[in-house]
C-alpha cells in the first residue's frame, strides 16, 4: 500500500490529503475495510503516514462528506453502509424501509405528550391558536445507527388514541394510516443545517448538512398531522421517480 508521499511523487499535481483520502478508499473498496470498520482517527493517521494533522483531517472530513464514512462525534470514523434511501413524494413507514433492505429497524421515543398549538402549528393542522395538538419526538435509527428525527403534530380529532401508543415498537406512520386513513400529502423538502440538540440526537457534527422534510397529511377534509423529519445528508437520500419508464 503506498503512502501518501509516494502517490504524491506519482502525481506532482496531486496534494497530499488527496493521497490520504485514495488509500482510505483503497482499503474500503478492497474490502479489507468492510462497513461499520471504525478507520484510523486523525492522530493514527498523522502517526502512521507521518502527514499533518490538517491533511489528515481534511481527507476524513472530505470522506465523511462524500458518504464514504460516518463520523461520529466523540467515538470515531467508520466505513458508510451503503446509503439508506426513503421515497421522496410517498408516505412510507421507515420501519418497513429499513426491513425492505435487511436492517434491523430501533425506536427512541424522546417526547410523546400532549401540549398546545403555538401559532406555526396551528396554521399547519389548521385549528385554533393554543388548541391541544399531540406532539412525538421521535429517533429512528437503522442497525444502531440514527437516521431520522421524527417530530410531528397530530390532530387529537383525527387520532385521539396517539398518546397511548407504544412508539418504540409501532411507528406513528403505522398508526396513522390506521386510525385515519391517508388520503392527501404534502411535501416541502429543503437542505438545513442542524441545531444542537439535533446533532446530539443524530450523533453527528454541527458542519454536518441535512435533509429536511416538511409533511402534512390529510384523511378527507382534515390535517391529520404535520411532521418535520431530519435525515443526515451522509447517511440517507431522498429518492422520486414520475412518468412511465419504458425498458428494453
Amino acid at each position: 500500500m503506498k503512502r501518501p508521499s509516494e502517490m504524491m511523487r506519482d502525481n506532482d499535481t496531486a496534494p497530499l490529503y488527496a493521497g490520504v483520502k485514495q488509500m482510505i478508499l483503497d482499503r474500503i473498496h478492497s474490502g479489507e475495510w468492510p462497513p461499520k470498520h471504525r478507520v484510523p482517527s486523525e492522530n493514527e493517521l498523522v502517526n502512521e503516514l507521518g502527514v499533518s494533522k490538517m491533511t489528515a483531517n481534511r481527507a476524513l472530513r472530505e470522506l465523511a462528506n462524500e458518504g464514504e464514512l460516518v463520523r461520529i462525534q466523540g467515538v470515531g470514523s467508520f466505513v458508510a453502509e451503503r446509503k439508506g434511501y426513503s421515497a421522496l413524494f410517498e408516505v412510507r413507514n421507515i420501519a418497513e424501509e429499513i426491513a425492505e433492505r435487511g436492517h434491523a429497524h430501533e425506536a427512541s421515543v424522546v417526547i410523546l405528550a400532549q401540549e398546545t398549538a403555538s401559532p406555526e402549528t396551528a396554521d399547519a393542522l389548521e385549528l385554533d391558536i393554543g388548541a391541544p395538538v399531540f406532539h412525538s419526538l421521535i429517533v429512528h435509527s437503522e442497525n444502531g445507527v440514527p437516521v431520522q428525527i421524527e417530530d410531528r403534530f397530530v390532530n387529537p380529532a383525527a387520532a385521539p388514541d396517539y398518546l397511548a401508543q407504544d412508539f418504540a415498537s409501532l411507528t406513528p406512520n403505522a398508526y396513522l394510516t390506521a386510525a385515519a386513513p391517508l388520503s392527501g400529502s404534502e411535501h416541502i423538502v429543503e437542505a438545513a443545517m442542524p441545531q444542537s440538540w439535533e446533532c446530539k440526537l443524530l450523533t453527528i457534527l454541527k458542519s454536518e448538512p441535512c435533509l429536511a422534510i416538511r409533511r402534512r397529511t390529510w384523511s378527507g377534509r382534515h390535517v391529520v398531522s404535520t411532521a418535520r423529519l431530519i435525515y443526515p445528508g451522509n447517511r440517507y437520500r431522498l429518492e422520486a421517480r414520475t412518468g412511465k419508464i419504458f425498458e428494453e
